[in-house]
């Protein structure tokens, strides 16, 4: 098979491209999902929560938070493990949850979690018994019954049952039906999922892969691992090589040689485009971070700062705050890490101003 080689410049154009970011908006959310393939929830607010601010990102003004909650509802769209996806595709990780914790031979970090539903089963059974009577319900609702204690060495240890939930929407017994404020609301998966039959587990991985591939354009074939949501595409699409760049990648060949139009974006700092930090580097040669854990005084860019998406570069980050109180998008400073054009410079201040009449808030800028 024929090794694309591609410029720097035509692979961040196919990533752009991919992630419905160049200067052709999607027709609508629902299309927008099937084609991203999710929407991760996140329920950081700084400017907005991350499922929307990555809608207007790509539909702009025309998009409205109703929309969301109302596809959610009609369960045209799902939310599997802090992800909303399209409701046809849970089909995709039916044979999975099938087959938890795992296929052949476990790690012993999978029998460690299969051993430890087990000793719970009791709890387990409560909640279903709970759920199927009264739900949705928030998870303060089930009392904690487990008999072994989760352990662990972060912010779950000793949070047994909404630790057990989590294992249970792996195991496909339950899921979230919606929220109340933050709060999600549980019930029986097979009231919330659509009854479409699992995808044998082989060809879903395939159709996984293709489907992230086509979301994102170009990636690794294998990459770090990361929780919920791969960022590699195992052998999808064709190989290519980027100039300048080590190593080879897997390219949608459906991106190769179409015409390019760029726009300005701005981008919530969890959207897809910059997830992956080292690609983000390598082929956009744009640092970040999200920097709202770390003191303030260390921080470089702001607490919540938007990556700035100019046609296929990203230039600079917005430190921004929604100060809901007072009615105003507060812009402390815009960083640019290249020098603007006057022609880019107007296009990111239209799209800031943009920002602040779809959150219904006055523009407060700097000085």
């Amino acid at each position: 098979m024929t090794v694309h080689e591609l410029s720097r410049t035509d692979a961040r154009r196919i990533a752009v491209r991919a992630q419905l970011l160049d200067g052709r908006r999607p027709a609508g959310l629902v299309d927008m999902v099937r084609h991203l393939t999710l929407l991760q929830v996140d329920p950081t607010a700084a400017v907005a929560p991350n499922a929307d601010l990555v809608a207007w990102s790509r539909l702009g003004s025309s998009y409205s938070p109703a929309e969301l909650t109302a596809a959610l509802e009609n369960r045209t769209l799902v939310e599997l493990r802090a992800m909303i996806r399209p409701g046809e595709d849970l089909a995709l990780y039916r044979a999975a949850m099938a087959e938890w914790p795992g296929r052949g031979e476990l790690t012993s970090w999978q029998e460690q979690r299969r051993d430890w539903v087990r000793a719970n089963d009791s709890c387990r059974l409560d909640i279903l018994d709970r759920l199927g009577s009264s739900g949705p319900l928030p998870s303060r609702e089930f009392p904690d019954t487990c008999k072994v204690p989760w352990k662990s060495t972060g912010w779950t240890n000793d949070r047994n049952v909404t630790q057990l939930l989590e294992f249970m929407v792996l195991r496909g017994e339950v899921a979230v039906a919606g929220r109340r404020g933050r709060d999600r609301l549980w019930d029986l998966a097979a009231r919330v999922y659509p009854d479409s039959p699992a995808v044998p587990a082989e060809e879903a991985l395939r159709l996984r892969n293709e489907r992230r591939l086509r979301a994102l354009g170009i990636a690794r074939a294998r990459g770090t691992e990361y929780p919920v949501e791969p960022a590699d595409v195992g052998e999808a699409g064709e190989p290519a090589v980027v100039e300048g760049v080590k190593g080879t990648w897997r390219v949608d060949p459906s991106q190769l040689g179409l015409p390019f139009t760029g726009r300005a974006a701005l981008l919530s700092p969890f959207d897809r485009l910059i997830h992956e930090r080292r690609r983000t580097v390598e082929l956009f040669e744009f640092e970040y971070q999200l920097e709202m854990y770390k003191p303030s005084a260390k921080r470089r860019w702001g607490y919540f700062a938007l990556p700035i998406l100019y046609g296929d570069r990203l230039v600079g980050k917005v430190d921004a705050t929604a100060d809901r109180k007072a009615g105003a998008l507060r812009v402390q400073t815009i960083h640019q890490d290249v020098p603007f054009s006057r022609t880019a410079n107007g296009a990111i201040g239209r799209e800031i101003k943009d920002l602040a009449r779809w959150l219904g808030l006055e523009l407060a800028l700097p000085g």
